[in-house]
């Protein structure tokens, strides 16, 4: 049997000490798989004594997590800390630079910094690993780098965020507005006090922006995002897509297409997005990731499972450190970072698609002739129209329409022509019909 890996942990959160449950619980079935005994040596956390409910007397208590990257003993540091800057990104820096593997569940740091760690890491020669970074315990990053290496993608994409995906399944099932149920995902655990990153739509783009360049070989261009989260919609928007044949998701999607001039354009938006019963998607409920990526030799496939938690997580993390064991860590983004692309961001006007537009318009005459002329002149083409009473005397209507399938550009138009209407008395929402 080889030596074992030593590992330095840094953070001793849900996940952190999850991981030291783990590899306690399944030493035996770790060792196998690694082909060696994996070790902790030493761990960090900002609160030495609180009680975690595991015994840390056996583990080297290191007070400056930054002296972690320079021990002898270590070999692979395990960056549990979280945040896109600060802490974690000099000890992540400081681990590759002195030759060490990193292991990371940080999606904001790879998301930002993760060409630059490539980078370093393929000058040290050092193993950079970030499984539990995207979707919790499904092993989308191994299976997008290794079970569709022979395939040329399409189109990636997938519900990422289990706090948004909760909120509107039980907005979908009680009928509740998204305030209430917001307060009832703070209450179960499933959204953080200050929920902006998730509802925004931040950590979705974050992973959404990893997936793109591993499953496309592209530089990832977090930047370049279009983000757009789910605090607007509406419990009459739920309504509606179900009446219509639809559910309402959070979806980040990717698409790799080429311009007219032949170079290499990404296109990476969030959004929540109208998405068939039937479509794989449609039943994904509750606090669950899913993520489909299309290959044009292995068709449409989905993985699906925990998005997050201590556990599942946990499994990502030790799951990467088993590679590393085994030596067959691999490249971090499918192929080395130097023959990474550089893309350009996509344009959204190309799409094209059908969508769901709904207005919160004044309760007057002329105003769906004023919406419906907008439509006209963009070139915009409308399926069906669907007018909601009014909740009271001089109150607000909601106008809501599916369009046939044409250019984005050409809804952009029409809503650029009722800018500034008094008619409308908030922004319309706008929610792509995801393709079955």
């Amino acid at each position: 049997m080889a030596e074992p890996l030593r590992i330095a942990l840094a953070g001793l959160g849900t996940v952190g000490v999850g991981v030291i449950r783990l590899l306690e619980t399944n030493r035996d079935v770790v060792e196998r798989r690694a082909g060696r005994a994996i070790q902790v040596v030493a761990v960090n956390a900002r609160d030495r004594g609180k009680d975690r409910g595991i015994d840390l007397a056996r583990y080297s208590w290191v007070d400056d997590m930054q002296a972690m990257a320079e021990r002898a003993d270590v070999d692979v540091v395990v960056e549990l800390v979280g945040g896109a800057d600060g802490p974690a990104l000099s000890l992540a820096r400081a681990a590759l630079d002195a030759g060490k593997g990193l292991v990371t569940a940080n999606k904001a740091m790879v998301a930002h910094h993760g060409m630059e760690l490539a980078e370093l890491a393929a000058i040290k020669g050092a193993p950079f690993a970030f499984e539990a970074a995207v979707a919790g315990g499904i092993p989308v990053v191994k299976g997008l780098r290794e079970g569709t290496a022979a395939n040329e993608l399409t189109r990636i994409y997938g519900i990422l965020n289990g706090t948004c995906n909760y909120i509107l399944s039980e907005m979908e099932r009680t009928g509740a507005d998204f305030g209430a149920m917001l307060t009832a995902a703070q209450d179960k655990g499933y959204a953080e006090a200050d929920p902006s990153f998730d509802i925004e739509g931040v950590d979705a783009a974050h992973k959404l922006a990893i997936l793109a360049a591993i499953g496309f070989g592209t530089r990832i261009d977090f930047e370049a995002v279009r983000t757009t989260g789910i605090t607007e919609v509406r419990a009459t928007d739920i309504a509606q897509a179900d009446a219509l044949g639809y559910v309402v998701r959070l979806v980040g999607v990717a698409t790799l297409s080429k311009g007219d001039d032949g170079s290499a354009q990404l296109l990476q938006r969030v959004q929540p997005c109208l998405v068939p019963f039937r479509h794989p998607l449609g039943a994904v409920t509750g606090p669950t990731n899913a993520v489909v990526a299309e290959g044009d030799f292995a068709g449409r496939l989905l993985f699906q499972g925990a998005g997050a938690g201590d556990r599942p997580t946990a499994s990502a993390v030790v799951a990467d450190l088993i590679d590393i064991a085994r030596g067959q860590a691999g490249a971090p983004f499918s192929v080395p970072v130097g023959q990474l692309e550089a893309c350009k961001a996509g344009d959204p006007g190309e799409r094209v698609g059908r969508d769901y537009i709904r207005f919160t318009v004044a309760d007057r005459p002329g105003v769906l002739a004023e919406i419906t002329a907008a439509m006209r002149d963009a070139g915009v083409s409308i399926e069906s129209l669907i007018q909601r009473g009014r909740d009271h005397e001089g109150g607000e209507v909601q106008v809501a329409m599916v369009t046939h399938e044409g250019p984005e550009r050409s809804v952009t138009q029409a809503l650029t022509l009722l800018e500034g209407s008094p008619s409308l008395t908030a922004p319309p929402l706008v929610m792509p019909i995801l393709r079955d």
